[in-house]
C-alpha cells in the first residue's frame, strides 16, 4: 500500500479534496493529501494480512498459533441460544444448529451481544409476522475459535464482530459499491431472515456461537472495551453512516432527536466531528447526560420557547426515535436545504404529518438511512477505536433478557443493554 498523507489528529488517511473533511475525525481543517483508498481496497488489503494497515489493528503472535477449537468439528454443530416463542412469551433456552464451517467461514464464540430496539420490534411483530422461535441479536462481539481453509482476514484467537447482516449476493451494483445492506437480490440479515446457505431462517447473537463468512465479520482493534463496542455494530454504524453521507463537518449544527441506544451514540460521534450538537428529548433526566457527552444543548420537545428559538437552526437532524411521531415541528428547525434523516422508525410513519408547503418553501428534505455496508461498519469501529468512543452499557445475564425488553420499552436503560456471555463462560 502506498504511503498516505496523515491527518493532524493522526487518526487515519486524509480526505479527498471533494469532501473537504477528514473521514476519520470530521475535521475540515486538515491539509489535503493523497486521495483516500477505496473501502473495498482497504478490506482487500486487510484480507492479505498487511500488518501495517492501521485501520484493522494488530494481530497478536499468540492468536496466530492457537489451534482450532476441538469443540468445533467439520460438520454442523449445536449451540445454546435464547429464543422468543411468541410476542408475549419470556425468552427461554433453545438449541440452534449452526452450519458446517465452509472454506470462507469463521466461527465466533459470542462474548457480548447488545439488545437493539429492532430486536423488540421483531419479536413483537411490529414489522410483520416473525418466524418463531426468534433468536435476535445483531450487535455481536466474540472470539474467533475456528476458521475455514480459505479465510485470510481472521485467525483463531482474533476478536471479531457481527452486525446486522451476514450475507448478500456480492455481485449487484449496490454490493459492488459497498452497500450490501441494499443488495438488489436480497440482503440476509443476522436473524429472522431467509437463510440462503442452510435453509430455514437465520438465528442471531443471543447465542453462544455463530458462523459467518469472513466478509461479514468485522475486525475489532486491540484495546477496545468489548462490551461497550458491541452496540457500535448497529447503533454506531446506523448513526455514523448519515453523518458521512450528508458530510457533517466541524462547526455545522446537528440535532439528535431522541436519546436512547442510537441517540447517545449519535451524540458522541457528532461531537467527535466537532459539530455543534443539540439533543431533542422527551426525558428531562437525559438533559444532563447529553451535556456530559458533549452536546452543547439539550431541550425537551415540550419546551415551546426552545423549539421556537431553534427554528431554522440545523443543517442536519438525525431522528433515532423507534416509533412514528409528528415530524413537522422538527422540520421547522431545519435551515434552507436542511435534511431530517430518519434512522429510527422503520415501520409506517403514520403520524409524521408533514407539510408539503413547508418542505417546498424551505427546500427541506426527509430522508432515510439504514445501517451501512461492511466497509463502512469497519470504518466506524476503527473511528471509535482511535477516539475511545464507546456506548454506555448495562450488562445483563441471558436469563434477564425479557426484563431488559420491558425496561427498553419503558425508557429505563442508560443506554444500551448488553448480554454478558463472557462471564457465564468464565464461571464454567
Amino acid at each position: 500500500m502506498q504511503s498516505q498523507a496523515r491527518c493532524k489528529c493522526r487518526s487515519g488517511f486524509s480526505s479527498t479534496q471533494e469532501v473537504q473533511v477528514c473521514k476519520q475525525c470530521g475535521d475540515d481543517d486538515h491539509e489535503s493529501g493523497l486521495a483516500e483508498p477505496s473501502r473495498r481496497a482497504l478490506l482487500k488489503a486487510a484480507g492479505t494480512g498487511l500488518a501495517a494497515a492501521p485501520l484493522f489493528g494488530a494481530m497478536s503472535a499468540s492468536a496466530q498459533t492457537r489451534p482450532v477449537s476441538p469443540a468445533v468439528g467439520a460438520g454442523p454443530f449445536p449451540t445454546r441460544a435464547w429464543s422468543a416463542n411468541s410476542a408475549t412469551a419470556p425468552f427461554s433456552p433453545f438449541s440452534v444448529q449452526r452450519r458446517a464451517v465452509g472454506a470462507k467461514d469463521v466461527v465466533i464464540d459470542v462474548l457480548y451481544c447488545g439488545i437493539c430496539h429492532s430486536d423488540i420490534h421483531t419479536v413483537h411483530g411490529d414489522w410483520g409476522a416473525p418466524n418463531y422461535p426468534v433468536v435476535p441479536g445483531h450487535e455481536i462481539v466474540g472470539r474467533v475459535v475456528a476458521v475455514g481453509s480459505a479465510v485470510k482476514k481472521f485467525r483463531v484467537g482474533d476478536v471479531a464482530g457481527v452486525g446486522c447482516m451476514v450475507d448478500s449476493c456480492g455481485e449487484c451494483e449496490n454490493c459492488l459499491a459497498d452497500r450490501e445492506q441494499n443488495c438488489l437480490k436480497g440482503t440476509t440479515f443476522t436473524y429472522d431472515a431467509p437463510d440462503k446457505v442452510s435453509g430455514g431462517v437465520t438465528y442471531g447473537g443471543y447465542s453462544e456461537r455463530i458462523v459467518v463468512t469472513e466478509h461479514f465479520a468485522i475486525r475489532i482493534p486491540p484495546g477496545m472495551d468489548l462490551a461497550a463496542t458491541a452496540p457500535l455494530l448497529c447503533a454506531g454504524i446506523t448513526t455514523f453512516s448519515p453523518m458521512q453521507h450528508w458530510r457533517l463537518q466541524s462547526g455545522q449544527r446537528v440535532g439528535v432527536i431522541g436519546m436512547g441506544g442510537l441517540g447517545h451514540v449519535a451524540v458522541k460521534l457528532a461531537v467527535a466531528r466537532r459539530a455543534e450538537v443539540t439533543v431533542l428529548t422527551t426525558s428531562p433526566s437525559k438533559i444532563a447526560d447529553a451535556r456530559r457527552m458533549g452536546a452543547r444543548e439539550a431541550v425537551l420537545w415540550s419546551d415551546a420557547d426552545a423549539m421556537k428559538r431553534l427554528a431554522g437552526h440545523f443543517d442536519l437532524l438525525i431522528s433515532t426515535v423507534p416509533v412514528s411521531y409528528r415530524m413537522q415541528p422538527f422540520f421547522e428547525l431545519l435551515k434552507l436545504d436542511g435534511t431530517l434523516v430518519n434512522v429510527g422508525a422503520l415501520g409506517t410513519l403514520s403520524e409524521a404529518d408533514l407539510s408539503g408547503m413547508a418542505m417546498g418553501f424551505g427546500r427541506k428534505s426527509l430522508s432515510g438511512s439504514m445501517i451501512g455496508g461492511i466497509a463502512e461498519t469497519q470504518e466506524v469501529i476503527d473511528y471509535c477505536a482511535a477516539r475511545n468512543i464507546a456506548a454506555d452499557v448495562e450488562l445483563i445475564q441471558p436469563n434477564q433478557i425479557s426484563q431488559a425488553f420491558e425496561r427498553v420499552v419503558n425508557k429505563g436503560v442508560r443506554y444500551r443493554f448488553v448480554i454478558d456471555f463472557a462471564s457465564t463462560k468464565r464461571s464454567v
